[in-house]
């Protein structure tokens, strides 16, 4: 599909949008240090060192910047250095010497701070010292790459050594914490107020990386930026909307962690609803951080709950047994053999609004599913009329938007033609979009490097608020309470496409879900 417009060169040019701004102002940060706790850990050497040194390749990056790592192991500087070469050489491009020799300067570990009542005051001194090595004026990024339960000694110990600065102080202090916000409604609200003793609200930048994730902001653009969609994106037009996050892998040896967790804590709670936010939220009045959040906090607190045996009818749940696909769950290395974790859930929910009245969103994600693939499908209306007259006894699908948010990112329109010849037959076909091809095969920017540049540009657009994250909690708790109170889940062959008990839940209403 060519990316060309055949609107107007003069139109283009008479004023950039409002959503056009927002989405293209590519700044460089100020000065800063990066502080990762959990600096050792799998998401650091995955995921935050590449990113930070692809954001320093592409010149993103202060010239006065650097990272310190924190963690309970005891090594040096040029230990940490050494495993953050590894890294890059494993999950980012090839680093020339000039590069590296360049960017490994600015990384440091910060050793024997969880030893004692003294550790931060030693990496406040240590902080100190690379702000007058490099030439930066007292800025601070603290990345909480640690589970929940550590935060909140973390925070206060910032707090008493003096490193976390007011939002009115001339340097500034942000802090990212990752997900899970907490394991229910409960302990978000008590994670948040723990937070909130020593940083305030515009500070903290709760990420979830799908929102970094390309299709997913041009999701806005697409909505917002073209007004052949905005007329149709209502109960008028639409059908139902299905989200779909289907992974082909097992526990992959993070059964401590799934097992006091499960899919509904895991990716309904924050991915899927985080998904569903977008697609149903209404226009904000302006693209800053709080009037796009405003909106979808709207949205989760339309969304109907789902309480008693409301959740027997419109949830699903299911854990992989053997199949095609390898051993079940309650054969994985450190998954209990009675265990009753979900690795799938289904669940049909109603955003009771003007827009979406009686309009069903469908969210299913799983474990040891046939493809990779995480896609919105939105549904329209069938038409009013047949076409009976023109072809033979033919009824028309309905036509579908499918916005595919990984691993290819495109959108896809899928409408009804009639077959070349003398009979009169339809067959569905399509009009692709693929990022790939229409933009000449350039590489969209990782997930984490936007999220990552965003925070440090005190951009916080991308990034739950507390309202947001506790709406969220709000509900997903009562079903987590109703499925932990008893019942089994549903089993389903691994490489299948999840529970029988899962297609009821849109066969019902003479739907069926989308094969990505």
């Amino acid at each position: 599909m060519s990316t060309a417009s055949p609107a107007a060169a003069g139109a283009r040019a008479a004023s950039a949008s409002p959503l056009r701004k927002a989405l293209s102002n590519v700044r460089v940060p100020q000065p800063l240090v990066m502080v990762i706790f959990g600096g050792t850990g799998d998401l650091a050497r995955r995921k935050l060192i590449p990113a930070l040194f692809r954001l320093w390749q592409q010149k993103l990056l202060p010239e006065a910047f650097a990272v310190v790592g924190v963690a309970r192991e005891q090594m040096d500087d040029e230990e940490y250095r050494r495993r953050a070469r590894a890294a890059l050489g494993e999950f980012a491009t090839a680093a020339t010497e000039e590069e590296w020799a360049d960017f490994g300067r600015r990384l440091f570990f910060g050793s024997h701070v969880f030893d004692d009542e003294e550790g931060f005051e030693r990496l406040r001194t240590q902080l100190q010292a690379i702000d007058q090595e490099f030439g930066i004026p007292g800025n601070r990024l603290f990345y909480y790459a640690v589970p929940p339960r550590v935060v909140d000694e973390i925070s206060r110990d910032l707090g008493k050594s003096g490193l976390i600065c007011p939002p009115d102080c001339p340097c500034w202090t942000r802090a990212i914490v990752e997900k899970p916000f907490g394991r229910d409604v409960a302990s978000a609200r008590e994670l948040n107020l723990a937070l909130l003793e020593v940083y305030d609200e515009r500070q903290i930048f709760r990420i979830d990386h799908y929102l970094g994730k390309e299709t997913l902001q041009n999701l806005m653009v697409f909505r917002f930026g073209n007004s052949v969609w905005e007329p149709l994106w209502t109960r008028s037009h639409i059908d139902h909307v299905q989200i779909t996050v289907a992974e082909t892998v097992g526990l992959e040896q993070r059964a401590d962690y799934y097992e006091k967790s499960g899919a509904l804590r895991d990716m309904v709670q924050s991915h899927l609803l985080q998904i569903l936010t977008l697609v149903a939220m209404e226009p904000p009045a302006s693209y800053d951080a709080d009037s796009v959040r405003n909106e979808k906090v709207k949205v989760l607190r339309s969304i109907r709950p789902l309480l008693g045996e409301d959740i027997d009818r419109e949830t699903v749940r299911g854990q992989y047994t053997a199949g095609e696909a390898g051993r079940g769950y309650r054969d994985e290395e450190g998954a209990a053999p009675d265990s009753r974790t979900e690795t799938y859930a289904a669940l049909r929910l109603q955003v009771e609004n003007w827009r979406w009245a009686g309009v069903p969103f469908y969210l299913r994600t799983g474990k040891r599913l046939p493809a990779k693939a995480t896609e919105v499908v939105v549904a329209f209306r069938p038409a009013p009329h047949p076409v009976m007259d023109l072809v033979e006894n033919d009824l028309p699908a309905p036509n579908a938007l499918v916005l595919r948010i990984q691993p290819r990112e495109g959108i896809s329109l899928f409408f009804e033609a009639k077959v070349p010849g003398l009979t009169g037959r339809m067959q569905p076909v399509s009009m692709d979009f693929d990022y790939a091809t229409a933009f000449g095969g350039a590489e969209s920017p990782e997930a984490y490097q936007r999220l990552l540049l965003d925070a440090m540009l005190g951009d916080a657009t991308l990034f739950a608020r507390r309202d947001e994250v506790e709406a969220a909690w709000t509900l997903v708790t009562p079903i987590l309470e109703r499925w932990e109170a008893g019942g089994e889940p549903e089993g389903y062959p691994a490489g299948s496409w999840g529970p029988e008990g899962a297609d009821p839940l849109m066969g019902e209403d003479k739907r069926g879900w989308h094969q990505p």
